[in-house]
């Protein structure tokens, strides 16, 4: 896949899965963001969170179309395992950064719901993880996603970027990545 194809693919599933779940869904939920009357502090904490939350959702999509050449959705993936930039201290930071998204409107609008759909959410997300994109990585990639797996935690990140032995998994172009590499 070209650079341009994977970055036109890219917005598009941000748009439908991230965009989707992080924001039409908290949307609807809220009745169109109607807002509880959440605290100063609460709503300038959740204005972080949903700040870091774009932000990084932003740079994991670039990473796909960038290192990996292809997007983060199974129908397209990369062509390479995702390793770099954010994905050296954590394995899924774009679920990550969806959830920081959501409860950053729970504070923002200080609604509940939010929180209980976030958990809803963090629990569909790591059970699909766990039993269909490790799999399908570890199937791929072999002793590289391993090594990637054993070095770099899922849902809570390293302190230090993980410096393991991944030239491998950036220069073998013939290696088809599944449902975002190392998400």
């Amino acid at each position: 896949m070209t650079r341009r194809g994977a970055a036109a693919g890219s917005l598009i599933f941000v748009v439908a899965q991230p965009g989707l779940m992080g924001g039409l869904v908290p949307y609807w939920l809220t009745g169109g963001w109607e807002s509880a009357g959440s605290p100063l502090v609460l709503k300038l904490v959740g204005a972080v969170l949903l700040a870091a939350g774009v932000g990084f959702l932003a740079h994991t999509v670039i990473r796909f179309a960038v290192e990996g050449l292809g997007t983060p959705s199974p129908v397209a993936p990369t062509e390479k395992l995702v390793v770099g930039g954010v994905y050296r201290y954590l394995r899924n930071p774009m679920y990550v950064a969806v959830i920081a998204v959501i409860l950053g409107q729970a504070a923002i609008l200080g609604r509940p719901v939010l929180l209980v759909y976030a958990a809803f959410f963090w629990l569909a997300v790591a059970s699909f993880v766990r039993f269909y994109e490790e799999p399908t990585l570890s199937r791929r990639y072999g002793e590289q996603y391993a090594a990637y797996r054993r070095g770099v935690p899922g849902w809570w990140p390293r302190l230090t970027p993980w410096d393991g032995d991944h030239a491998g998994t950036r220069t073998d172009a013939a290696s088809p990545s599944a449902a975002g590499a190392a998400e």
